[in-house]
């Protein structure tokens, strides 16, 4: 999968009537299904049910088990609440007649009101500046451990430009942060505001818990902790398009008891803040 046109197809669910849907899986590296898949794909199965005049504003998931990348994922959609300005759905994704994902979503109609947002760092390094995860393959491929080097080969629709570089043959503490550059990649004009919103929640499970790893980095990588999404929320405001880099900015307030916290914004490069998101994900380290 290298194109936008293959993740807009990957989200695009099958309808099987009465509020049912189902999707297949691409693996980005990992034995199980990518949770960002399951929630893009867990939105698409709910905009199916709103009325066109409504957006997605909000979401509240939980990853209840891993996802089976061989079989098809079934996702039912609740219609909870219809009301004058706002609709309620609840997704409920499962594989081998169990519960794997459950999301409640609110869709709102626009509305007028006063503004304000979080303003993005003007020092920040552009994306011109920095190194693309296919550069670092390609310049630090042999000096790179396996399980990154691996990592870093899957194809994906995403280019992705971290702000920091952390040194994998020298590792160190770093601050609880996590800025990263991406862009779709492939011919992205005219995507309608539903499809724009599925695939930068799908972008959105990239990169989260780095935040959380950074404090202790000389000592936890993801090769020595066992990981796992374990919930996800995403607010989203403005209106945005694809056709320039856009920043994930993440910071972590929290680690402790095997769990870690992660919280952030997503910027357009020109300031414009167009969704904020948080996650707690399974941090637990390796007994040998």
């Amino acid at each position: 999968m290298q194109t936008s046109k293959e993740l807009i197809d990957l989200l695009d669910l099958k309808d099987l009537g009465e509020n049912n849907f189902s999707g297949n899986s691409y693996t980005i590296g990992s034995p199980h299904v990518f949770g960002g898949q399951v929630l893009a794909q867990a939105v698409n199965a709910a905009y199916r049910t709103i009325p066109e005049n409504r957006f997605l504003h909000s979401l509240h998931s939980y990853f209840l088990e891993a996802g089976d990348l061989t079989v098809p994922i079934n996702y039912h959609v609740a219609e909870m609440r219809n009301g004058g300005s706002f609709s309620t759905r609840r997704v409920t994704a499962s594989q081998h007649n169990k519960t794997i994902f459950i999301m409640a979503a609110s869709f709102h109609q626009k509305e007028d009101g006063f503004e304000h947002q979080a303003i993005l760092d003007p020092t920040i390094k552009q994306p011109e500046e920095l190194l693309s995860w296919e550069d670092m393959l390609t310049q630090f491929g042999d000096l790179l451990p396996k399980s990154t080097r691996s990592f870093l080969s899957v194809k994906r629709p995403i280019e992705f430009k971290p702000v920091r570089v952390p040194n994998p043959m020298d590792p160190k503490d770093l601050p609880a942060n996590e800025q990263v550059w991406f862009r779709l990649k492939g011919n992205h004009k005219n995507l309608d505001n539903r499809t724009k919103q599925e695939i930068l929640t799908y972008i959105s499970d990239y990169n989260v818990l780095n935040a959380a790893f950074n404090p202790n980095a000389s000592a936890h990588n993801f090769g020595n902790t066992q990981t796992a999404s374990l919930d996800h929320s995403m607010w989203f405001f403005r209106d945005f398009d694809f056709n320039d880099w856009m920043l994930f900015s993440a910071e972590s307030p929290n680690a402790f008891g095997a769990r870690g916290l992660a919280k952030g914004n997503i910027f357009t490069r020109d300031g414009k803040l167009v969704a904020s998101f948080a996650q707690e994900g399974l941090l637990r380290p390796v007994r040998k």
